[in-house]
């Protein structure tokens, strides 16, 4: 028996929004997404806020669960990244990832927290961030990064130690990573070097057009460091049998990405013994020719984009309703009004944060990203 709720939590400072879905035995998961209300605070206050709001949960209403995986969202890295990572680095309690994406609201930060129950976790010596339960290990990673010459020769030497690390864990980047993304400083200029180096090596690891990608978001973001071009988190799962992976396609909306020289899924499920998780990629307002459909307008876009996410939601035979959290990335801070009032009247119980971030085409206005779980029954497989 499960149980979803959407329940949102306010303060003086703060607004918490929370997806909960609930078992009585096994894992229960929950998302959680903290804003700052008050943009008139200074960082500092912004942060302590919302960290204390953070904290007050763990300790109160979702007691018992560990982190997973968190992303604050930072209006300007260069003058906030040290200061979040000495706080964080007191109580590190799971992968962390940090990006430059702008709170549309106005604020400094915001926070995504996905977090879960009866789980054991540790950091591994080569970085990634592990969750047992069951029969399988969760390896999560965030904010990876170097500092090589450009984009692409950063995106090669990530993914190459990436698959390096996933080796050791005698897992494979084709059978056992999820989801990826990949924050690109300057989109429109360096995400070209990201395409390249991805398509290069994942022809090394078996990922082609004729077996799989990964999904994926591809997104404008920054780095505290200007020399970091491209920045990487990544999600893998050790112990699944390759038929407990699925991957989204829903033709008469989309096209394959590879037909437009890129490499990635448009989403994932993954079947366990007691639950379907779900996660869609990036995904904006295109056709199934791979055109932007609507250009110029935000409304229009909007909509499409969500009739895309719709068909392939339904592919996996889930709805808008199972989803734990949206991630809403806008190239013009002018359209933010529009689009949370639509979002407001759609979606008013789905925890979600909108942020400045130039989608990969410039053409795109809008793209969003989601995550989901519903109940399933399939013996044959080990609950999550």
């Amino acid at each position: 028996m499960n149980n979803k709720k959407q329940p949102t939590n306010q303060s003086e400072n703060t607004l918490t929004e929370i997806f909960k879905y609930e078992v009585k035995e096994g894992v229960s998961e929950f998302h959680v997404m903290i804003h700052s209300i008050r943009p008139e605070d200074t960082y500092e206050e912004q942060l302590n806020a919302v960290a204390n709001a953070y904290n007050d949960l763990l300790a109160g209403e979702l007691k018992g669960a560990m982190a997973v995986f968190k992303r604050y969202f930072l209006s300007d890295t260069a003058n906030q990244a040290d200061l979040l990572l000495a706080i964080t680095t007191e109580s590190s309690d799971c992968a962390l990832s940090v990006v430059e994406q702008p709170p549309l609201d106005g604020t400094k930060i915001a926070l995504w927290a996905y977090l879960q129950t009866n789980v054991q976790t540790q950091v591994l010596h080569n970085g990634l961030f592990e969750v047992k339960h069951n029969a399988y290990r969760h390896l999560w990673g965030g904010s990876v990064f170097n500092r090589a010459a450009n984009s692409e020769y950063q995106t090669r030497l990530l993914l190459n130690d990436y698959v390096m690390q996933l080796m050791e864990q005698g897992c494979k980047l084709a059978d056992n990573c999820i989801r990826t993304w990949f924050f690109v400083q300057n989109v429109d200029v360096n995400y070209a070097g990201v395409v390249k180096a991805r398509n290069e090596v994942f022809v090394t690891q078996n990922l082609t057009g004729k077996t799989h990608y990964i999904a994926s978001t591809g997104i404008g973001g920054r780095h505290a460091d200007p020399k970091v071009l491209v920045q990487m988190d990544t999600y893998a799962v050790a112990g699944l049998k390759p038929e407990q992976i699925h991957f989204l396609y829903a033709p008469t909306h989309l096209n394959p990405t590879y037909e437009y020289g890129v490499s990635f899924e448009r989403g994932t499920y993954v079947d366990y013994g007691d639950r379907r998780q779900v996660f869609i990629s990036g995904t904006a307002s295109i056709n199934n020719k791979g055109e932007v459909v609507y250009p110029g307008d935000i409304r229009r876009q909007t909509e499409r984009m969500w009739e895309n996410v719709e068909a392939l939601l339904k592919e996996a035979e889930c709805t808008f309703d199972d989803l734990g959290h949206m991630i809403v990335y806008l190239r013009d801070i002018a359209d933010y009004a529009v689009v949370k009032s639509m979002y407001d009247k759609r979606f008013p119980d789905t925890p979600r944060v909108f942020v400045h971030a130039p989608v990969c085409r410039p053409g795109w206005l809008i793209e969003m990203e989601c995550m989901g779980v519903k109940a399933l029954k399939n013996k044959e497989y080990t609950p999550f």
